[in-house]
């Protein structure tokens, strides 16, 4: 369904298992980076009118997921700290070139957000199966479905605002690049590490 090219190697849960502080560190993290991707979207392209209103309602899931897990932190007594950055996405924004027409500009933003998003969803979806805190378990198992939903949503624009042809040709590029860049990543306790 996600379409991703190279699944996650299920030795990452044990790496995640094993820091699951630092897990949820990073996780809290990312959920502030996705709100504040839909706020950007927002003042950037805000003659888009349906993209606007979905991505007002998705500031404030995500928002809300930011809260579900910095209460988990505050439960384990662990301190959110300073974020970090994340060597994944900045080699994702590597893919597509600076500049092209205010609608190229879209397109790329919206097919990384919904690849961060899959990613995302393939990794919460490991944790939902390996973890063997139910009480985790089940709550990773709940995030997967809303980063799903997420990732359908920006494809989904994508693909209406851009030529549909050219859009898939890119999502499936780009697919093939995050395999990759992926293949350096999986040891870290962290999210997309």
């Amino acid at each position: 369904m996600l379409g991703l090219k190279l699944p996650t190697d299920p030795r990452w849960a044990n790496i995640a298992e094993k820091n699951i502080g630092e897990i949820l560190i990073d996780h809290a993290h990312c959920e502030q980076k996705a709100a504040s991707t839909a706020i950007s979207l927002i003042v950037s392209f805000p003659e888009y009118t349906d993209l606007v209103q979905e991505m007002v309602a998705l500031v404030k899931e995500e928002m809300s997921h930011f809260k579900l897990v910095h209460d988990r932190l505050i439960k384990k007594g662990i301190v959110l700290g300073r974020d970090r950055k994340d060597d994944y996405v900045i080699q994702l924004l590597k893919f597509f070139p600076k500049g092209g027409s205010r609608t190229d500009q879209l397109v790329h933003r919206l097919l990384y957000a919904a690849l961060i998003e899959a990613r995302s969803c393939e990794r919460f979806r490991l944790l939902s199966k390996e973890l063997k805190d139910p009480e985790l378990a089940k709550f990773y198992r709940d995030l997967m479905v809303s980063e799903a939903n997420h990732y359908s949503l920006f494809l989904k624009f994508a693909r209406n605002y851009g030529i549909r042809k050219e859009v898939d040709r890119k999502w499936d590029d780009l697919l093939n690049f995050e395999a990759e860049i992926l293949k350096n990543f999986g040891d870290q306790q962290l999210i997309h590490g």
